[in-house]
């Protein structure tokens, strides 16, 4: 059991966040999801950061993270209470509603970071993969299918109960839903322009719980 006098109860503070570049935002969660693979993570009093995190918050990140229950966005980057904003929707799709979350977090509260995390059997992209029709999931995964098509060179059976075509579909879909949040959101694209944020992505491993980037 972990020792409570060796857990930190700090939260980020504005000119700690201030001091960051996109970059060393980036390199932060790399570090913290080794932590994370290792087993080594911080010890944190969550009650305690819950009351200093009252009067505010400055995360230094935007995650957006599909909805599956076997991804800890906090903890798989080994970060605490007021470190990220996190976003989750089955598939990790970019729309609308997303893009506005991602431009509150970087162009009115400072966040450095948008990260789109993508995963290995991600049930979303096996139904966009046999063109699943039920109720308003149908419209979800009609976002996702497009990048079954674009799988370049692969000789396999492109069908859902294949592991390998859904792993290559599900870093697609990361590729193309990057590529969407620049030209659909102005916003966000010229802060990246200007080096102000900096909008990258990965791929969850659900094995060993390491990240790997999608750049």
């Amino acid at each position: 059991m972990s020792d409570p006098q060796h857990r930190t109860d700090r939260v980020l503070t504005r000119e700690e966040r201030e001091r960051l570049s996109p970059d060393e935002v980036l390199t932060l969660l790399r570090e913290g999801n080794a932590r994370f693979v290792s087993g080594e993570v911080t010890q944190r009093d969550h009650r305690a950061q819950v009351r200093h995190a009252v009067q505010g918050q400055w995360p230094k990140a935007v995650v957006l993270s599909c909805l599956d229950s076997r991804i800890p966005v906090e903890d798989v980057f080994d970060c605490g209470i007021g470190d990220l904003f996190v976003a989750r929707v089955a598939g990790n799709i970019v729309n609308t509603d997303m893009l506005g979350s991602m431009e509150f977090a970087c162009a009115a509260s400072g966040a450095k970071l948008v990260y789109l995390l993508g995963h290995e059997h991600c049930g979303a992209v096996k139904g966009a993969i046999d063109g699943v029709k039920l109720g308003h999931l149908t419209s979800l995964l009609e976002l996702i299918a497009p990048a079954a098509d674009e799988v370049p060179g692969f000789d396999g059976a492109r069908t859902s109960k294949n592991a390998a075509f859904v792993h290559c579909v599900a870093e697609q879909n990361v590729r193309r839903m990057l590529k969407r949040i620049r030209q659909d959101s102005p916003t966000l694209r010229d802060l990246e322009d200007q080096g102000r944020i900096r909008i990258t992505g990965g791929m969850y491993d659900m094995d060993t719980g390491e990240v790997t980037p999608l750049d």
